[in-house]
């Protein structure tokens, strides 16, 4: 693909974005950044979040994943719809009783401001975390493929990228999210779907078949060995955790859902998007066999892909199929597409619900007067917009192996204590000590982060995976138990 039609086409998109979001925008409040006016389809909402949801993490790695995991990241998946039903019949009822905008608000009144701001500052960190390292991955992807050849620097791509998401969010805020989601999610299962289906017109239904069952397409629990990060049980109870933290009690995933006319449409959307979730990861790890079939036919590319840095490798064979292979250019303009769309529907939300959390749960502008409120909701949402920009830059400088992985392993920490406070405030009536709650929030994901470095050494050959979100949901919930019994307020 020429440097020409490659920036014409992500010119075009941006476009596209900018032209929804000044319709949506159009008498937009500032209410309506937030809350979207409370007016949105269900069916819009959900069918939006699978963009949100799958990101550009999903889109590169989970078919790289393929090569080592085989389809065992399907006993997560399991795992994520047990999630969602919790979410959709225990937390997000307590969210729409409670008319909440932004979710911490529970915290604020199960507990106090400074429950409210703890469970807040987490997703803060949680967030601008994991929102950069999203669209770092793609933006990398983008860079070696694409600018590098061009002479344009890689934080000069990062720039103008959140330059433009800031464009099209700043003033309709999630009401906007909702409609660009939709787009964007259709750009991701489009260029899914013809990938798959080009790859397959390559070797033909019956060999594309056997390629799949040799790699387990059919044999999703592999391991019996209870030791092993991917034993059945710790997978399927890992995605349960991380759908309960990254989805249920994070303001991201939920203000979308918050933006329903009313608790039976939140309920549907929720359910009916984590079907179509469950089918979406699966075609991605059908994806992830056909690619790799593809690239052992295929010397040339073959060589390239062995050639690149082994801890980036599979995370960069989707493109590489993509942009530098023979199945036309029709595939290469999708798979950009959908890459491009993947990654701006994860950091747009993003960028939106912090933006939120910030205004609201931690500087309060909703009290101020309309104008003021909207000029300083502006120029936090800018504010944030720059440090997601120095975080990837930082990342830039320290690559992690992989990214599926480091994503995961961040959420179990910073999670983890959000895990523990709600269902502490959920299943008991008790109170605990401002001081003590704060002290539990920071002290036991530092005491694990320390025990993971040397679980070697105290836990033998038991590895410990993704289920450690809920490891530390518990540890904070025991804590905040243990620590209610000694508060004067119980």
């Amino acid at each position: 693909m020429s440097s020409t039609l490659i920036l014409t086409v992500i010119a075009l998109y941006f476009v596209l974005l900018i032209s929804i979001s000044f319709i949506t925008s159009k008498g937009a409040k500032n209410s309506t950044f937030y809350s979207g006016d409370r007016n949105s389809k269900w069916y819009l909402v959900a069918y939006g979040m699978i963009g949100a949801s799958l990101s550009g993490v999903t889109f590169i790695s989970v078919p790289g994943e393929v090569d080592s995991l085989g389809f065992s990241y399907m006993q997560m998946v399991i795992g994520y719809l047990i999630g969602y039903a919790i979410i959709a019949f225990v937390l997000m009822p307590l969210y729409y009783r409670l008319n909440v905008t932004s979710i911490y608000a529970y915290l604020g009144e199960r507990f106090g401001n400074t429950a409210h701001k703890t469970g807040a500052a987490f997703f803060i960190i949680s967030r601008i975390l994991g929102a950069s390292i999203r669209l770092f991955l793609v933006a990398d992807i983008l860079q070696f493929f694409v600018f590098k050849d061009m002479g344009v620097s890689f934080y000069v791509t990062v720039f103008i990228t959140l330059v433009l998401i800031y464009l099209y969010t700043y003033r309709g805020g999630i009401k906007t999210i909702v409609w660009t989601d939709t787009l964007q999610t259709t750009f991701m299962l489009g260029a899914l779907g013809i990938s798959i289906y080009l790859i397959s017109q390559q070797f033909g239904a019956a060999q594309s078949w056997e390629h799949l069952e040799g790699i387990g397409a059919m044999d999703w629990f592999v391991s019996e060995d209870g030791n092993a990060k991917n034993y059945w049980l710790k997978y399927i109870l890992a995605g349960m955790f991380i759908t309960l933290g990254m989805t249920g009690l994070d303001q991201d995933m939920m203000q979308k859902n918050l933006t329903c006319k009313n608790i039976k449409e939140a309920q549907k959307n929720m359910m009916s998007f984590s079907v179509i979730l469950f089918f979406s990861n699966l075609l991605f790890l059908v994806l992830g066999g056909m690619l790799f079939l593809y690239i052992q036919e295929s010397p040339e590319l073959l060589e390239v892909f062995n050639a690149m840095e082994a801890d980036k490798r599979n995370d960069r064979l989707f493109p590489l199929i993509a942009l530098k292979g023979e199945l036309g250019t029709g595939l290469g303009i999708t798979f950009l597409l959908g890459l491009i769309a993947a990654a701006y529907s994860s950091a747009d939300s993003a960028l939106t619900s912090l933006t939120t959390s910030v205004s609201l749960d931690l500087f309060r502008i909703d009290r101020l007067e309309e104008n003021k409120s909207q000029r300083y909701r502006k120029i936090i949402q800018l504010c944030i917009t720059l440090l997601i920009f120095i975080t990837i830059c930082l990342a830039n400088i320290y690559k992690e192996q992989n990214v599926l992985r480091t994503l995961f392993v961040m959420a179990s920490y910073t999670y983890g204590p959000l895990l523990g406070l709600f269902f502490f405030g959920i299943l008991s009536k008790r109170k605990v000590n401002a001081t003590a709650l704060l002290i539990i929030c920071i002290s036991i994901p530092t005491a694990l982060i320390v025990l993971m470095n040397h679980s070697k050494d105290i836990f033998g050959d038991f590895l410990i995976g993704s289920e450690l979100l809920g490891i530390n949901g518990l540890l904070c919930y025991s804590a905040l138990y243990v620590a209610s019994l000694f508060s004067k307020q119980n």
